[in-house]
């Protein structure tokens, strides 16, 4: 048992000094971490062969995510050069007010993810327009990328088209749609919470004189830089709703980022080739005059997503290594003994497993899986109903993901909003506030529901 906190150990120091320290690509830091855990797999007495298969096997567990991350980067190029994301930040500008602008892009973010099922999908768009109107607003990047991973982390937590969502319910064993409910005693008081903290926030920091000035440049800037109109945004308005109405995400966003390249040769002057392009390269050659919106439109495309790729497969990697040499295992052997009866302690530890799985596996999917599987027949043997185990996975994994500047959230969410996972870590407060009311209603008893395994249905228990 001492190797496996050793490794471990071993593990989050080769992480930390990478990010805080050497600058080192994280992705190389979780690719020398593979041979320390093959280096303990073998000294367990496990194959060469076995190990090589269990890299194998937890990469094509979550091939989907890096399939997604193809299309959105294709369609983030697309969108910027065809107008649609200088579109957004234009009309944002002109509708939104500095005082509610924090809260009003947790909104508008929590109504895209809930509409799209994607957290990324959601930054990638919505959230890269909303950075664009926060920073004309003079609103601290950090704090306006908290508010947008707030929002955009509502649907990856709730929507029932998201991967996530399906994922965690599928591996606790209930209904998507039964598993949305039981987040929902969780999630409307974070919600609540958390608007009102953005609110206060835009109430007590917001210089308007300044801001709208600054704003008010950003405007003749992209109106000059694009063509504005509002059919500009018709492609946009086509994803959301076919992504809401169930359909397939990769085709959807696959759909929107050829939409974006027609609307770049239809409206915005480029070559039929040269909007193409834009899908695989990004955009690189826009000159408004405004510092952060050409830093923040130039971008987009594959090329941009091939680092976030790259981490993924390897933290998918990790995920199944650690799967293989039983460290997973060791932790629930360790939580059985702890837990007892206590449903607090029983909740800390599916949410401690899930975030687990963000810190050493660096993905969500690990997160679902490590929050499940370590912790799923605790609740079994305490006759608890799984709705309360998915829930629980859900306020520890899910969300702590962006929390974590190695896992694919973390990566994700810095590369698309060009801030630091450390420095808008402090601003994630759906995440760290959900994590407080799922940890109290834990303690409380509140809002847990009894399996009657003899007849297939649920109680709820009061406090």
């Amino acid at each position: 048992m001492y190797e496996v906190f050793l490794v471990l150990i071993v593990f989050l120091l080769i992480m930390s000094l990478s990010v805080a320290v050497f600058s080192i690509p994280i992705q190389l830091g979780l690719f020398a971490t593979w041979f320390i855990i093959i280096g303990l797999g073998l000294k367990l007495k496990h194959s060469y062969q076995d190990l090589q298969d269990s890299i194998m096997k937890g990469i094509y567990n979550g091939l989907e995510a890096t399939l997604i991350l193809f299309t959105v980067g294709a369609l983030i190029g697309t969108w910027i050069a065809g107008g649609i994301v200088p579109s957004l930040i234009y009309y944002g500008l002109q509708i939104l007010n500095p005082t509610i602008f924090l809260v009003a892009a947790m909104i508008i973010c929590a109504i895209t993810s809930l509409a799209t099922g994607t957290s990324f999908g959601t930054a990638g768009t919505a959230g890269i327009a909303m950075m664009g109107i926060g920073a004309s607003f003079g609103i601290p990047l950090p704090l306006v990328a908290g508010s947008v991973i707030s929002g955009a982390y509502v649907g990856d937590k709730l929507s029932p088209l998201s991967d996530t969502t399906n994922l965690t319910a599928s591996l606790s064993k209930v209904n998507v749609i039964e598993h949305v409910k039981g987040m929902i005693p969780v999630s409307i008081p974070t919600l609540l919470i958390t608007g009102i903290l953005f609110t206060l926030v835009g109430f007590f920091y917001v210089n308007h004189d300044g801001d709208l000035s600054q704003a008010q440049a950003v405007e003749a800037a992209l109106s000059e830089t694009f063509n504005i109109h509002w059919y500009i945004l018709i492609p946009a308005a086509v994803v959301i709703a076919l992504l809401a109405m169930g359909k397939p995400a990769i085709p959807v966003i696959s759909l929107g980022a050829l939409l974006g390249a027609v609307w770049a040769a239809l409206f915005q002057g480029m070559t039929a080739v040269a909007a193409i392009k834009t899908a695989y390269n990004g955009v690189v050659d826009i000159s408004s005059g405004v510092e952060f919106i050409d830093s923040l439109l130039n971008s987009g495309g594959i090329v941009s997503m091939l680092g976030v790729i790259a981490l993924i497969l390897m933290a998918l990697g990790l995920g199944g290594l650690l799967d293989q040499v039983g460290i997973l295992r060791a932790f629930s052997n360790l939580f059985e003994g702890w837990v007892k009866e206590s449903t607090g302690r029983l909740t800390l530890a599916t949410m401690f497993s899930g975030f687990l799985g963000n810190l050493f596996g660096s993905a969500a999917y690990v997160s679902n899986i490590t929050g499940t599987k370590m912790t799923e027949d605790l609740y079994d043997d305490r006759n608890i109903d799984r709705r309360v185990l998915s829930r629980n996975t859900e306020g520890g994994g899910t969300v702590t993901t962006p929390m974590v500047p190695w896992s694919d959230g973390g990566i994700y969410m810095s590369t698309v909003l060009g801030v630091s996972t450390l420095a808008y870590l402090p601003f994630l407060w759906f995440g760290f506030v959900g994590i407080a009311i799922t940890i109290f209603y834990g303690y409380m008893g509140w809002f847990f529901f009894n399996s009657d395994k003899k007849k297939g249905k649920s109680d709820h228990k009061s406090a």
